[in-house]
């Protein structure tokens, strides 16, 4: 009923939330993108995206169609394997950022082990900014993280907004030093912050230090301070701080699949890295919220 190379292409939009980020993501025309998505929303006969000037979202049927648009692609991927005899094998080195612990990466690396059971995938979790260092000696293969502004390579896998957040009981003093919540350096979300307080005159002050998002998310939940966060990563019992304690705009983020050099692993590295790659492209809706719970 529904053609999976329209839902591919739903499925980019919906992780970038821009036609035109879609586009370049799948090398097609954005007149192609458009075309994909009427033809899909007059095959369901509902909207899937609401548009107007301040960009694109998911309509409810939208929101409904991922889970369906994922597990059609998913069961197309493991046919399609099944019947080529591919047998991925071989170590992988794969680096996430600190930021998809509490969302439902652990689902998109399960499907990948079922997927290829040869394949030995060895997991990092760090900062981004360790991450790209990682990668940049050759000691990884893979790495999910945030975007480095001196590193503007990569994969899109979804942009969003860093915002403030912290517990809702928290009154942020316009008249004292801002109590922050950060990661330590190299982290990149922290050097944002900081660049953005001082750009713009805002005295603060470091109230706690992890290299845990788990960590700073118990320091926020207990009333110490504020910490930048990706907006669609908000853990449970965070909220984002109110317009009228007037912190300034922390601008976008963009969260990118990097490779490694190419030279010196072999093919195997190479193939199971872009299998994985593909599979969290796939499944990049999974990232923008955190797990319940």
């Amino acid at each position: 009923m529904f053609d999976p190379v329209q839902l591919r292409t739903f499925l980019t939009v919906a992780q970038t939330l821009s036609f035109t980020q879609a586009a370049h993501r799948l090398g097609l025309r954005q007149s192609t993108v458009s075309q994909h998505i009427r033809k899909l929303e007059a095959a369901t006969g509902r909207p899937l995206f609401s548009r107007d000037t301040h960009g694109v979202d998911l309509t409810e049927d939208g929101e409904a169609m991922l889970g369906f648009a994922r597990t059609i692609l998913e069961a197309n991927e493991r046919a399609a394997s099944w019947f080529t005899g591919t047998r991925l094998r071989g170590r992988l080195r794969f680096g996430a950022s600190e930021d998809f612990v509490l969302t439902r990466l652990p689902e998109i690396l399960e499907g990948f082990r079922r997927d290829h059971p040869e394949v030995d995938l060895e997991l990092t979790v760090e900062l981004s900014g360790t991450l790209h260092e990682r990668l940049r000696a050759g000691r990884l293969d893979l790495v999910l993280a945030k975007r480095s502004e001196d590193r503007p390579q990569g994969r899109l896998v979804w942009r969003d907004r860093l915002v403030w957040i912290g517990s809702e009981r928290l009154r942020v003093d316009p008249d004292r030093p801002l109590p922050l919540i950060v990661f330590p350096p190299p982290g990149l979300t922290r050097a944002r912050a900081l660049e953005v307080l001082e750009r713009h005159g805002r005295a603060w002050r470091i109230v706690c230090t992890s290299g845990s998002l788990n960590g700073l998310v118990a320091a926020a939940r207990a009333g110490l301070g504020v910490m930048a966060h990706t907006r669609g990563l908000i853990p449970p019992g965070l909220v984002r701080i109110p317009d009228r304690a007037a912190l300034p705009d922390l601008g976008a983020v963009d969260f990118v699949l990097l490779h490694g050099e190419r030279g010196g692993r072999g093919d195997a590295a190479r193939a199971a890295a872009d299998a994985l790659a593909a599979a969290v492209l796939a499944g990049g809706d999974r990232l923008h919220r955190p797990r319940s719970g």
